[in-house]
């Protein structure tokens, strides 16, 4: 799977313990570790727990590393660059339904921050479920069942 680590979300799992657990594999450490989940597969009625999901994360905090925010800097401008440009895609394949790009850190002008990101209705063969994003997105598919 090319370093896509998946989380398969069944209906019937506790939905606050999932929600808060794919926020946390997904954006933790910037989404910077090989471990990193960043692909969710909602199966059956787990989809209508996308809008939470979202409300959930434009709540977390990005800054600098030191301030115990949500999501710190990317390792470089050039990760910045490659991570907006997958979103960039991301947007024109699938529906993006949270964009983390233009984050702005007071007294960072030049940080390499990009805030969390959700791209809805993604499928094998689109660039962001391909391609390892390494960063702080998460991508969804969509599964009627198992």
């Amino acid at each position: 799977m090319g370093a896509k680590n998946h989380a398969i979300v069944m209906p019937d799992s506790d939905k606050e313990d999932t929600i808060n657990a794919l926020i946390g594999a997904c954006f933790g450490s910037t989404g910077q570790r090989c471990m990193a989940i960043s692909v969710a597969v909602m199966v059956g009625d787990s989809q209508k727990w996308i809008p939470e999901l979202v409300e959930k994360t434009k709540k977390l905090s990005v800054g600098h590393g030191k301030d115990n925010a949500d999501i710190a800097p990317l390792i470089t401008k050039e990760s910045k660059l490659r991570v907006e440009s997958l979103i960039e895609k991301g947007g024109k394949e699938a529906k993006l339904l949270l964009d983390g790009r233009g984050v702005k850190v007071e007294g960072y002008p030049n940080g390499n921050f990009v805030g969390a990101t959700v791209i809805d209705n993604v499928r094998p063969g689109m660039t962001v479920y391909d391609d390892e994003i390494f960063g702080p997105v998460m991508v969804i598919v969509r599964a009627d069942t198992l």
